[in-house]
């Protein structure tokens, strides 16, 4: 077995199926790899309510396992506890929200707790994000959110030929003070500049008295991309996209082929 003893592993497109289902053969390969003392830390752009019932589902929970959210905004224990976290300013929602105008697209913003949306017209994709993350969504003029509210992040929504066009609009000042993904193919989110997976996963694994080395992320999307560079070892989805796969040292399967499983197995354990 190699030196790795914390596994970081994305959610949607890589824990997940095809049909959004944590796989009983992806819960034996984690169990297994928690067996040998090897920490797994699901590391997504979900809220924490996004992310419970995969804890549970695993057997993760306590004050000494971790999940990292909100694409790297939030390091928090399986207990709920916030263990280190970034915001964005009032302000800096406020710019935003009419820079979703400028580029014709829907626009939310998440707290701790909650979706704000600021379109009457609600996108169906920002209702199927409270489904999936188990959170409400409340719409509201932008005159309307206290600004004592803690923003998390904003998200730009729409058709993916839309978020495209949109991602080569921003312009390179707004890259500059906030860190930007295109976390899927519908939504471009802002966070606070320090804020990625990678950056979280540095500051969890330096906790851990744990190095880059030590580390095996996976992941499928372009919001992965920090994570995938920093760890020792870092895996791309067979169906991630491409310029996950250029930066990745190593390819596992497709999720609807149980990617994350084989990637513990003949990666980490060996088998």
């Amino acid at each position: 077995m190699k030196n790795i003893k914390l596994i970081a592993i994305d959610i949607d497109g890589t824990l997940l199926n095809e049909e959004n289902v944590l796989a009983q053969e992806t819960i034996d390969a984690i169990t297994e790899a928690r067996q040998k003392g090897i920490k797994v830390v699901l590391c997504t752009g979900r809220p924490l309510t996004g992310v419970k019932k995969y804890l549970k589902q695993l057997n993760i929970s306590g004050h000494d396992e971790y999940a990292i959210t909100f694409n790297g905004s939030q390091v928090q224990n399986a207990d709920g506890q916030i263990i280190e976290k970034t915001n964005i300013t009032h302000e800096d929602f406020l710019e935003l929200e009419k820079l979703s105008h400028k580029l014709g697209t829907n626009f939310q913003i998440e707290t701790a707790d909650c979706i704000y949306a600021t379109n009457r017209d609600l996108s169906p994709y920002s209702i199927a994000e409270s489904y999936l993350v188990n959170m409400p969504i409340k719409v509201r003029k932008p005159e309307e959110i206290d600004k004592s509210i803690e923003v998390v992040k904003a998200m730009l929504i729409a058709d993916p030929s839309v978020i495209d066009s949109s991602f080569e609009k921003i312009s390179n000042e707004l890259f500059e003070r906030f860190a930007v993904v295109k976390s899927t193919p519908v939504f471009i989110e802002f966070m606070n500049k320090n804020s990625s997976k990678g950056n979280a996963l540095d500051s969890l694994a330096k906790d851990l008295n744990l190095t880059a080395d030590n580390v095996m992320a996976i992941g499928d999307q372009n919001n992965d991309m920090s994570m995938i560079k920093y760890a020792g070892t870092g895996v791309a989805m067979g169906n991630g996209v491409d310029e996950l796969k250029t930066v990745a040292n190593k390819i596992t399967k497709t999720n609807k082929e149980n990617g994350v499983a084989y990637a513990i197995r003949n990666f980490v354990l060996n088998k």
